[in-house]
């Protein structure tokens, strides 16, 4: 009994030490979510202004441009999945991988080619383990992505979609894709996100849902040296503002799942301590009342023998 005992103490003792690092990581992780929020804020008038300027480009003139042109037969699909760089976050990764795969399966079902890009360890891990093709991976900014990383991501995807087949195997480079998505999960709250699938390119330049106030002067742009040119300097950009938007939105969302399921690892140390805390205490009870027990059945012994004697 002595020897259970010791064990469901040895239990307490090191489930207390697992709930004070689940609890400091619950804390960073809540810490970390006001920031990335901040900086998804930060980014907003950027983005914003940005689309308005390429929509009065796209809108005021005639021009058409490669990464708003709609193919006629897209052939191949290029897909991005933004996956996190560690663990513990619960369902995070999985939940953006399970809408990658179903992402995947439509497009197949349309007779496209899927090509994958990774972004985020998780990601590389899941494929590899099932050694799947992926085309490039980036990873190691999943909680704090800056804009260089979106640019290189950007500039990648818009070279796969700019590549030329035959000019592509002549230089030796992957061929190119007629459509490029992203998949990324959404902070909706700091108990929803939710997993996204947006097609990124070609582009579908939206300015905003809700129409502008009455008394608000919309901009006007003149175009120099031409809106082909002009064009040709802010779409690449629109697309690289674009991914660093579902990467901030991706960080925000990944440490509010880790900070849920750090408080859950938390509540469930509370409750296995309070668990071996009873048992324990119920095995040192039985303990206590064996002893008493077999120190009465020896007086009793002791008795009927001394009583025997005389």
């Amino acid at each position: 009994m002595a020897v259970s005992l010791r064990e469901y103490r040895a239990r307490i003792k090191s489930t207390e030490s697992m709930k004070k690092i689940t609890r400091a990581m619950e804390l960073i992780a809540a810490s970390r979510i006001i920031k990335a929020q901040q900086r998804a804020q930060a980014a907003a008038p950027y983005a914003r202004e940005l689309t308005r300027a390429v929509s009065a480009v796209a809108t005021f003139s005639n021009v058409d441009h490669a990464l708003t042109t709609e193919p006629e037969n897209p052939r191949k699909a290029a897909v991005l999945i933004v996956t996190s760089d560690r663990g513990l976050a619960g369902a995070y990764s999985s939940s953006v991988i399970k809408e990658a795969e179903r992402l995947t399966e439509k497009l197949k079902e349309e007779g496209k080619e899927v090509e994958v890009y990774i972004s985020g360890r998780k990601g590389e891990a899941y494929f590899k383990f099932r050694q799947r093709p992926v085309v490039q991976s980036w990873s190691g900014f999943s909680d704090q992505p800056t804009y260089d990383v979106a640019h290189d991501i950007g500039e990648t995807l818009i070279g796969a979609f700019l590549n030329d087949d035959d000019q592509a195997a002549a230089e030796g480079v992957p061929p190119g894709v007629d459509e490029v998505h992203v998949v990324y999960t959404r902070f909706r709250s700091m108990l929803v996100q939710e997993p996204t699938a947006v097609r990124l390119l070609p582009l579908e330049v939206v300015e905003g849902e809700e129409p502008p106030a009455e008394d608000e002067l919309l901009p006007l742009y003149e175009f120099e040296p031409s809106p082909a040119d002009v064009l040709d300097a802010l779409l690449p950009r629109y697309v690289q503002s674009r991914i660093f938007f579902a990467l901030l939105q991706a960080a925000a969302s990944e440490l509010a799942a880790r900070q849920k399921a750090m408080k859950s690892a938390t509540d469930n140390a509370d409750e296995l301590i309070k668990k071996y805390t009873r048992i324990a205490n119920q095995a040192r009870q039985a303990g206590i009342t064996q002893e008493i027990s077999e120190i009465v059945g020896g007086v009793n012994a002791l008795a009927d023998a001394n009583a025997g004697s005389e």
